[in-house]
């Protein structure tokens, strides 16, 4: 009964910010039709991991289009590379603050981690698209 009582007040402790999957939602998950809330968690996991990977990509051009731009510009004009670096530095905590504060519509419960992941594949998929306009410029 003790090691139960020290899994549960460790799993409070640590609550859904670790944003944990367990092991058994890994195995032979369809997400395409999830069953369980493990499942469905699973899959928003996922989700989330893919959005961050086009998140990455869309970085990556938009900063090489912003150094493009700085070395059009004067000295006293650059800056570009530096903005849009700063503005990602603050953004992603902004997203995983903002996306902690959505898990609360179910805090405590089996529900909060997938909330979690939705909001920050929503989140994720906007900026993207964001920096995918930045990276595009004005002429396109």
């Amino acid at each position: 009964m003790r090691r139960y009582q020290s899994a549960i007040l460790t799993a409070c402790f640590l609550g859904a910010t670790s944003l944990s999957v367990p092991a058994a939602a890994q195995q032979d998950t369809d997400c395409k039709s999830p069953v369980t809330q493990s499942d469905m968690t699973y899959c928003s996991k996922l989700d989330w991991e893919a959005a961050d990977k086009e998140l990455n990509t869309a970085y990556a051009a938009a900063m090489a289009s912003m150094k493009q731009t700085d070395s059009y510009l004067s000295d006293d004009l650059k800056g570009a590379a530096d903005a849009l670096r700063n503005a990602q530095r603050a953004w992603i905590p902004y997203r995983d603050k903002a996306c902690d504060a959505y898990g609360f519509l179910a805090r405590g419960g089996s529900m909060e981690p997938m909330l979690v992941f939705d909001c920050r594949t929503t989140l994720t998929q906007q900026r993207t698209k964001e920096l995918q306009d930045l990276a595009k410029g004005l002429g396109n």
